[in-house]
């Protein structure tokens, strides 16, 4: 479920919540009770972990595809 996050005009504070992306802009109240928040635009965050230990093998020379690679070239 997204997470959007909010801050309220009255108190200044900010917080987030969990909602399903049909309710995004359904009015939220912060958690000191009041009605008065704006949506903030956030930025993406994809967690995960890399996998890989080792740099990514140098593309091989020649071998087929393309005019230069191919042996078209005189």
């Amino acid at each position: 479920m997204p997470r959007y996050e909010y801050r309220c005009r009255t108190c200044g504070d900010t917080f987030e919540m969990n909602r399903p992306m049909a309710q995004s802009a359904a009015p939220a109240s912060c958690p000191a009770g009041h009605d008065d928040t704006v949506k903030l635009l956030s930025t993406v965050s994809v967690g995960g972990i890399s996998h890989t230990s080792a740099p990514a093998p140098a593309p091989r020379a020649g071998g087929g595809g393309g005019c230069c690679g191919g042996g078209c070239c005189g």
